[in-house]
């Protein structure tokens, strides 16, 4: 008998070490996913950038137009993005995510001044990625638990700016080796290598009606005691409605949503216009940078993992509420990218121009620590619902920054008028302090949704 339970205990005990390291593989997997996005992103604005640059007849307000397409498509699949994962499971959402943004990719006019096939082009891209974030807090929802969620999520999404910095690091001389329209192709093949690996590591995930994965440990310990683990499991997973009227009227749901725009605000107009910045106000070449101008995506992703790691600590040490955990990361985050957004025009040389970007980027990395985790706090069982609203106004908001501060600098003489850059951002500045207002008043920690 003895024996027995000594071999049971053994048995249960390699059972949750598999399932621990298999947490660890889709957290990482999930990271991978959020990283090859983002070089494409980066490297599609390297690209244009490049061979718009070949020709003087494109305006800024066209370059804005072509570079916010991504973002009309973007914001029409956020929602809808959600509730598939939520119906069919995350794993097969991302399969079709990266399938169809690498194909589309592949076929993107190398030719800048096709601007309508590249307008329509970059839009596909756009919707294909706009399932990507809400898959993957559905798949995170699924396989974390409540413990470990804010620094997976912080890890998944820090993914982004890592990805941004090995594309600004890398690309500028791939482009310039073989031509800006390689990069097209190199950021497709990316994507096809991240789905082969999905297709290997994702066939693991759990039943996506299951919110944390039963062992085979449980479930021989359940029959062997006659306990009802699997039914009672699936009745658990079914899919309530969506209380789609409550989270709309919900002034916690909306500091989120608020908060994700001003973020993506900020973040969308730096990250598509960083090239013309350095080109035209810091007049420095990328591909000449070296590794200076991997720097501020660098620095974003630290600091992004460090918003995640202080929120936990005020709330595990400091014995800060969730609310006021979240609420003192998001207000140091945006307050200070607030200020740094104005240094950048101020720049008068690269090295203060990459120091002031750098700042910035850093700052808004932060404050994922507090709005960018909420939505799992308030919302666990509608993770990738609720994230998929908030992605939309965040989307919304690089439809409208990356236009918008193309039209600004037209409306000033140009991208080497300084002018149009200091009332660009201190646009993005001011909704950024606006929303730290909001999220300070009307966050809160405790589950709204149940």
């Amino acid at each position: 008998l003895h024996s027995r339970i000594k071999c049971e205990a053994a048995d249960e005990g390699r059972q949750r070490s598999r399932a621990m390291e298999q947490r660890h593989i889709i957290v990482l997997a999930t990271f991978l996913a959020t990283f090859c996005a983002y070089v494409e992103r980066v490297g599609f604005s390297i690209a244009f950038t490049a061979m718009a640059k070949d020709n003087a007849s494109i305006a800024e307000s066209v370059k804005g137009t072509v570079l916010s397409a991504f973002y009309w498509g973007y914001g029409l699949s956020q929602v809808p993005g959600g509730w598939a994962a939520q119906l069919y499971g995350g794993r097969r959402v991302l399969s079709l995510c990266f399938l169809m943004w690498s194909t589309a990719s592949f076929l993107t006019p190398s030719d800048a001044s096709s601007t309508l096939a590249m307008t329509i082009a970059r839009m596909c891209v756009g919707v294909a990625q706009g399932f990507l974030i809400p898959s993957v807090h559905t798949v995170l929802s699924q396989w974390i638990p409540p413990h470990e969620r804010a620094r997976s999520v912080s890890l998944t999404t820090s993914g982004m700016y890592l990805g941004s910095a090995a594309a600004m690091l890398v690309l500028p001389s791939v482009g310039a080796s073989f031509g800006a329209p390689s990069l097209l192709k190199v950021v497709g093949c990316l994507g096809l290598s991240w789905l082969a690996m999905w297709m290997l590591v994702g066939k693991e995930i759990p039943h996506r009606e299951t919110v944390i994965p039963i062992t085979q440990a449980e479930v021989n310990k359940a029959a062997r005691q006659d306990k009802p683990i699997i039914k009672s499991a699936m009745q658990k997973g079914c899919p309530a409605p969506t209380p789609w009227r409550r989270m709309l009227a919900s002034p916690a749901v909306w500091a989120i949503i608020t908060n994700n725009f001003a973020f993506h605000y900020a973040f969308y107009v730096i990250m598509n216009w960083l090239p013309t910045y350095f080109n035209s106000v810091l007049k420095a070449d990328l591909a000449s940078l070296g590794g200076l101008k991997t720097l501020p995506y660098l620095v974003m992703f630290l600091t992004s993992n460090l918003g995640g790691w202080v929120g936990d600590l005020l709330i595990l040490k400091r014995r800060f509420s969730v609310a006021a955990a979240r609420k003192a990361v998001n207000t140091l985050g945006l307050t200070s990218s607030a200020v740094a957004l104005m240094l950048m025009p101020m720049a008068s040389d690269t090295l203060p121009g990459i120091a002031a970007t750098t700042l910035t980027l850093g700052a808004l990395g932060f404050a994922r620590g507090g709005f960018s985790v909420n939505h799992m706090d308030i919302a666990p069982k509608y993770a990738g619902v609720v994230m998929g609203i908030s992605n939309t106004a965040g989307t919304l908001s690089g439809v409208i920054g990356v236009a918008i501060t193309g039209r600004i600098l037209d409306w000033y003489g140009g991208s080497a008028v300084l002018g149009g850059w200091y009332q660009a951002h201190a646009l993005a500045a001011i909704i950024c302090l606006g929303a730290t207002v909001i999220f300070f008043s009307f966050a809160r920690g405790d589950r709204c949704f149940n």
